[in-house]
């Protein structure tokens, strides 16, 4: 019993030093991933040059920033310049990671999502929790997706890591739950 429980721990200690690493990586690049190529992508919170780099390889037209207007801070300041430079759309929907989105707040995304010039670009700080919910909404009222398929937004390939309890971004996973059964 006792080698059994040195290696369980062995084997949870490599696998939180290896999803540690993973998380880290797709941070570190971006979180940038295509929704729908030519429609819309989703990253983390992007720099000027990240801008620049997506509005000249994808086209984006409108920048969709789910961590709501902060024009104290820099991130804000030189998100919105980089945009106006740009002729970028920038649109502000303010959304918490550990609160539910609601299913009038989900319809405001949703027709935002729907009437914004494309390729859109959607981000939140770390492109994994509100932008996922963002890009299930996108994906399944919109492109008309499959539920099954839009999920996968939410998971931990981007970042999301959803567990009752121990989780306050659950709250995500909550939102579209309550959002599936409402049919917004």
């Amino acid at each position: 019993m006792n080698g059994f429980l040195k290696t369980a721990g062995l084997v949870i200690g490599i696998g939180t030093v290896v999803l540690g690493a993973y998380l880290l990586t797709i941070q570190l690049t971006g979180n940038f991933a295509a929704i729908v190529p030519g429609e819309a992508y989703r990253s983390n919170q992007p720099s000027a040059a990240d801008i620049a780099a997506y509005s000249a390889r994808y086209g984006v037209r409108t920048i969709v920033n789910l961590r709501g207007r902060h024009e104290a801070a820099a991130w804000y300041r030189d998100e919105a310049a980089a945009a106006k430079n740009l002729g970028i759309r920038l649109i502000d929907f303010p959304m918490e990671a550990d609160r539910r989105l609601d299913v009038e707040g989900a319809g405001q995304l949703v027709a935002l999502l729907r009437d914004a010039p494309r390729p859109i670009l959607i981000h939140c700080r770390s492109g994994a929790d509100r932008t996922g919910l963002a890009s299930i909404l996108y994906l399944a009222r919109i492109a008309g997706v499959d539920e099954e398929k839009a999920e996968r937004q939410l998971s931990v390939r981007f970042g999301h890591i959803g567990i009752p309890f121990l989780s306050s971004t659950y709250a995500m996973d909550e939102s579209w739950e309550a959002l599936e059964t409402a049919g917004s």
